[in-house]
Protein backbone atom coordinates (compact mmCIF):
# COMPACT_ATOMS: atom_id res chain seq x y z
CA UNK A 1 0.00 0.00 0.00
CA UNK A 2 1.33 3.33 -1.08
CA UNK A 3 2.22 5.77 2.01
CA UNK A 4 0.26 9.11 3.08
CA UNK A 5 2.72 11.57 1.05
CA UNK A 6 1.79 15.65 3.07
CA UNK A 7 1.05 18.07 1.04
CA UNK A 8 3.41 20.79 0.33
CA UNK A 9 2.16 24.68 -0.59
CA UNK A 10 3.73 24.57 -3.98
CA UNK A 11 1.02 21.77 -4.43
CA UNK A 12 -1.56 23.71 -3.63
CA UNK A 13 -0.22 26.54 -5.45
CA UNK A 14 -0.23 24.06 -8.74
CA UNK A 15 -3.72 23.24 -8.10
CA UNK A 16 -4.95 26.41 -7.76
CA UNK A 17 -4.16 27.12 -11.58
CA UNK A 18 -7.31 25.17 -12.08
CA UNK A 19 -9.30 28.25 -10.01
CA UNK A 20 -7.25 30.86 -12.17
CA UNK A 21 -7.92 29.12 -15.71
CA UNK A 22 -11.90 29.28 -14.99
CA UNK A 23 -11.57 33.14 -13.99
CA UNK A 24 -9.70 33.51 -17.50
CA UNK A 25 -12.18 31.58 -19.26
CA UNK A 26 -14.98 33.32 -17.45
CA UNK A 27 -13.19 36.99 -18.26
CA UNK A 28 -12.89 35.73 -21.81
CA UNK A 29 -16.26 34.79 -22.44
CA UNK A 30 -17.70 37.51 -20.90
CA UNK A 31 -20.00 35.12 -18.15
CA UNK A 32 -19.16 37.95 -15.57
CA UNK A 33 -17.72 35.53 -12.80
CA UNK A 34 -14.69 35.96 -12.87
CA UNK A 35 -14.21 38.58 -9.89
CA UNK A 36 -16.17 36.81 -7.64
CA UNK A 37 -14.65 33.57 -8.32
CA UNK A 38 -11.32 34.90 -7.05
CA UNK A 39 -12.86 36.70 -4.51
CA UNK A 40 -14.11 33.22 -3.38
CA UNK A 41 -11.43 31.32 -3.70
CA UNK A 42 -9.39 34.04 -1.56
CA UNK A 43 -11.82 34.32 0.83
CA UNK A 44 -11.74 30.54 1.16
CA UNK A 45 -7.58 30.10 1.73
CA UNK A 46 -8.10 32.68 4.39
CA UNK A 47 -11.36 31.25 6.07
CA UNK A 48 -9.28 27.79 6.35
CA UNK A 49 -5.97 28.83 7.41
CA UNK A 50 -7.71 30.52 10.15
CA UNK A 51 -9.38 27.54 10.58
CA UNK A 52 -6.59 25.42 10.85
CA UNK A 53 -4.74 27.61 13.45
CA UNK A 54 -7.85 27.58 15.66
CA UNK A 55 -7.98 24.15 15.11
CA UNK A 56 -4.64 23.23 16.06
CA UNK A 57 -4.90 25.66 19.35
CA UNK A 58 -8.16 23.81 20.43
CA UNK A 59 -6.83 20.42 19.87
CA UNK A 60 -3.35 21.27 21.70
CA UNK A 61 -5.26 22.65 24.47
CA UNK A 62 -7.76 20.38 25.04
CA UNK A 63 -10.47 22.04 27.37
CA UNK A 64 -14.43 21.05 27.72
CA UNK A 65 -15.27 24.72 28.41
CA UNK A 66 -13.12 25.85 24.76
CA UNK A 67 -14.33 22.76 22.93
CA UNK A 68 -18.11 24.29 24.21
CA UNK A 69 -17.66 27.27 23.14
CA UNK A 70 -16.53 26.54 19.87
CA UNK A 71 -19.27 24.66 19.09
CA UNK A 72 -21.29 26.93 20.08
CA UNK A 73 -19.67 29.58 18.03
CA UNK A 74 -20.74 27.12 14.82
CA UNK A 75 -24.04 26.74 15.95
CA UNK A 76 -24.11 30.95 16.14
CA UNK A 77 -22.95 30.81 12.00
CA UNK A 78 -25.35 27.96 11.05
CA UNK A 79 -28.26 29.89 12.54
CA UNK A 80 -27.19 33.29 10.61
CA UNK A 81 -27.43 31.30 7.45
CA UNK A 82 -30.63 29.58 8.01
CA UNK A 83 -31.75 32.80 8.89
CA UNK A 84 -30.38 34.60 5.59
CA UNK A 85 -31.03 32.02 3.18
CA UNK A 86 -35.08 32.61 3.88
CA UNK A 87 -37.61 34.59 1.06
CA UNK A 88 -39.58 35.78 3.76
CA UNK A 89 -38.74 35.43 7.66
CA UNK A 90 -40.60 35.34 10.80
CA UNK A 91 -40.85 37.97 13.09
CA UNK A 92 -38.67 38.89 15.46
CA UNK A 93 -36.05 36.57 16.36
CA UNK A 94 -38.40 33.56 15.67
CA UNK A 95 -36.44 32.18 12.59
CA UNK A 96 -33.17 32.43 14.34
CA UNK A 97 -34.61 30.97 17.78
CA UNK A 98 -36.45 27.88 15.50
CA UNK A 99 -33.45 27.00 13.70
CA UNK A 100 -30.86 27.80 16.27
CA UNK A 101 -32.45 25.64 18.94
CA UNK A 102 -33.45 22.67 16.95
CA UNK A 103 -29.82 22.66 15.24
CA UNK A 104 -28.49 23.05 18.82
CA UNK A 105 -30.48 20.44 20.43
CA UNK A 106 -30.61 17.52 17.67
CA UNK A 107 -26.73 18.63 16.93
CA UNK A 108 -25.70 18.63 20.46
CA UNK A 109 -27.75 15.27 21.85
CA UNK A 110 -26.74 13.33 18.90
CA UNK A 111 -22.92 14.17 18.86
CA UNK A 112 -22.76 14.05 22.34
CA UNK A 113 -24.21 10.23 22.15
CA UNK A 114 -22.36 9.35 19.34
CA UNK A 115 -19.16 10.30 21.61
CA UNK A 116 -20.19 8.57 24.34
CA UNK A 117 -21.44 5.12 23.38
CA UNK A 118 -20.46 4.46 20.00
CA UNK A 119 -16.93 6.22 19.61
CA UNK A 120 -15.73 6.09 23.16
CA UNK A 121 -12.66 8.60 22.69
CA UNK A 122 -10.74 9.36 25.56
CA UNK A 123 -11.71 11.76 27.06
CA UNK A 124 -15.16 11.85 25.29
CA UNK A 125 -14.55 15.28 24.42
CA UNK A 126 -11.68 15.65 22.44
CA UNK A 127 -11.57 18.27 20.56
CA UNK A 128 -9.68 16.45 17.73
CA UNK A 129 -12.66 14.17 17.52
CA UNK A 130 -15.63 16.10 18.93
CA UNK A 131 -15.18 19.15 16.53
CA UNK A 132 -14.77 17.91 13.18
CA UNK A 133 -17.61 15.04 13.92
CA UNK A 134 -19.97 17.88 14.87
CA UNK A 135 -19.14 19.95 12.22
CA UNK A 136 -20.07 17.59 9.80
CA UNK A 137 -23.46 16.99 11.52
CA UNK A 138 -24.71 20.81 12.25
CA UNK A 139 -23.37 21.38 8.27
CA UNK A 140 -26.22 18.79 7.23
CA UNK A 141 -28.88 19.40 9.39
CA UNK A 142 -28.61 23.39 8.82
CA UNK A 143 -29.33 22.71 4.98
CA UNK A 144 -31.83 20.47 5.57
CA UNK A 145 -33.73 23.14 8.28
CA UNK A 146 -33.10 25.91 6.09
CA UNK A 147 -34.67 24.06 3.21
CA UNK A 148 -37.62 23.21 5.15
CA UNK A 149 -38.54 26.41 6.82
CA UNK A 150 -38.26 28.35 3.37
CA UNK A 151 -40.36 25.64 1.68
CA UNK A 152 -42.75 26.07 4.63
CA UNK A 153 -43.69 29.89 4.68
CA UNK A 154 -43.71 29.87 1.29
CA UNK A 155 -46.32 27.00 0.91
CA UNK A 156 -48.49 28.39 3.83
CA UNK A 157 -48.29 31.83 1.89
CA UNK A 158 -49.20 30.69 -1.34
CA UNK A 159 -51.81 28.10 0.02
CA UNK A 160 -53.41 31.17 2.60
CA UNK A 161 -56.86 30.67 1.40
CA UNK A 162 -56.95 26.87 1.34
CA UNK A 163 -55.67 26.77 5.20
CA UNK A 164 -58.06 30.03 6.06
CA UNK A 165 -61.19 27.56 4.35
CA UNK A 166 -60.12 24.87 6.38
CA UNK A 167 -60.07 26.63 9.27
CA UNK A 168 -63.61 27.95 8.84
CA UNK A 169 -64.67 24.63 8.46
CA UNK A 170 -63.86 23.37 11.81
CA UNK A 171 -60.04 22.05 11.19
CA UNK A 172 -57.43 22.20 13.68
CA UNK A 173 -54.25 24.20 12.01
CA UNK A 174 -52.42 21.14 11.97
CA UNK A 175 -55.07 19.34 10.14
CA UNK A 176 -55.14 22.49 7.57
CA UNK A 177 -51.61 22.87 7.45
CA UNK A 178 -51.11 19.21 6.84
CA UNK A 179 -50.25 19.59 3.00
CA UNK A 180 -47.43 22.41 3.70
CA UNK A 181 -45.78 20.33 6.59
CA UNK A 182 -46.01 17.24 4.56
CA UNK A 183 -44.25 19.57 1.64
CA UNK A 184 -41.66 21.42 4.13
CA UNK A 185 -40.36 17.92 5.81
CA UNK A 186 -40.10 16.05 2.19
CA UNK A 187 -37.69 19.18 1.24
CA UNK A 188 -36.17 19.23 4.57
CA UNK A 189 -35.12 15.33 4.27
CA UNK A 190 -34.32 15.28 0.60
CA UNK A 191 -30.92 16.45 0.58
CA UNK A 192 -29.77 13.76 3.48
CA UNK A 193 -31.80 11.00 1.43
CA UNK A 194 -29.77 11.78 -2.02
CA UNK A 195 -26.70 11.70 -0.27
CA UNK A 196 -27.84 8.54 1.60
CA UNK A 197 -28.34 7.21 -2.34
CA UNK A 198 -25.77 8.58 -4.32
CA UNK A 199 -22.69 7.44 -1.30
CA UNK A 200 -20.18 4.41 -2.23
CA UNK A 201 -21.49 4.72 -6.19
CA UNK A 202 -21.83 7.87 -7.11
CA UNK A 203 -19.13 9.57 -4.86
CA UNK A 204 -16.73 9.17 -2.13
CA UNK A 205 -17.61 10.64 0.78
CA UNK A 206 -15.13 13.16 2.23
CA UNK A 207 -14.23 11.90 5.71
CA UNK A 208 -13.98 7.77 4.42
CA UNK A 209 -11.87 9.58 1.42
CA UNK A 210 -9.85 11.58 3.86
CA UNK A 211 -9.21 8.26 5.92
CA UNK A 212 -8.20 6.27 2.85
CA UNK A 213 -5.61 9.37 1.61
CA UNK A 214 -4.24 9.47 5.25
CA UNK A 215 -3.91 5.29 4.91
CA UNK A 216 -6.87 3.64 6.71
CA UNK A 217 -7.84 0.26 5.51
CA UNK A 218 -11.13 0.84 2.90
CA UNK A 219 -13.09 -1.42 5.49
CA UNK A 220 -12.34 1.02 8.51
CA UNK A 221 -13.32 4.25 6.35
CA UNK A 222 -16.58 2.57 5.08
CA UNK A 223 -17.63 2.16 9.14
CA UNK A 224 -16.54 5.20 10.00
CA UNK A 225 -18.42 7.01 7.01
CA UNK A 226 -21.54 4.65 7.37
CA UNK A 227 -21.77 5.84 11.36
CA UNK A 228 -21.46 9.49 10.27
CA UNK A 229 -24.36 9.01 7.76
CA UNK A 230 -26.35 7.52 10.34
CA UNK A 231 -25.79 10.33 12.89
CA UNK A 232 -26.07 13.31 9.87
CA UNK A 233 -29.12 11.60 8.88
CA UNK A 234 -30.86 11.45 12.71
CA UNK A 235 -29.69 14.71 13.51
CA UNK A 236 -31.66 16.06 10.09
CA UNK A 237 -34.41 14.68 10.87
CA UNK A 238 -35.04 15.56 14.49
CA UNK A 239 -33.89 19.14 13.38
CA UNK A 240 -36.45 19.46 9.75
CA UNK A 241 -38.88 18.02 12.03
CA UNK A 242 -38.86 20.49 15.22
CA UNK A 243 -38.58 23.75 12.98
CA UNK A 244 -40.78 22.83 10.71
CA UNK A 245 -43.65 21.77 13.56
CA UNK A 246 -42.56 24.94 15.44
CA UNK A 247 -42.58 27.25 12.81
CA UNK A 248 -46.59 25.96 11.97
CA UNK A 249 -47.32 27.12 16.25
CA UNK A 250 -45.71 30.43 15.29
CA UNK A 251 -47.44 30.96 11.98
CA UNK A 252 -50.95 29.86 13.60
CA UNK A 253 -52.45 30.37 17.43
CA UNK A 254 -54.31 29.12 20.26
CA UNK A 255 -57.64 29.37 18.59
CA UNK A 256 -56.65 28.12 15.24
CA UNK A 257 -56.04 31.03 13.53
CA UNK A 258 -53.41 31.78 10.56
CA UNK A 259 -51.37 34.77 11.09
CA UNK A 260 -49.41 35.47 8.22
CA UNK A 261 -48.67 38.83 10.27
CA UNK A 262 -46.26 37.31 11.69
CA UNK A 263 -43.93 37.16 9.32
CA UNK A 264 -41.65 39.91 8.86
CA UNK A 265 -41.83 42.14 5.15
CA UNK A 266 -39.94 41.14 2.14
CA UNK A 267 -36.60 41.83 2.00
CA UNK A 268 -37.30 42.32 -1.81
CA UNK A 269 -40.59 44.06 -2.10
CA UNK A 270 -40.88 45.48 1.35
CA UNK A 271 -44.57 44.21 1.61
CA UNK A 272 -45.79 42.46 4.65
CA UNK A 273 -47.40 38.91 4.21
Amino acid sequence: MSEYHALAYTDLVLASVLVLANAGLSAALGLGVARQMLIAAARMIVQLLLVGLILQWLFTVASPAITALAAMIMIGFATYEVSARQERRLTGWWTQGLGGSTMLLAGGLVTVAALVVVVRSEPWYAPNIAIPLFGMILGNAMTGTSLALNTLIVTVRREARAIEAQLLLGETRWCACRPPIRHALRSGFMPIVNAMAATGVVSLPGMMTGQILAGAAPGEAVKYQLLIMFLIAGTTGLAVIGSVYGAVLRLTDDRHRLRLDRLAESPVTGRSA
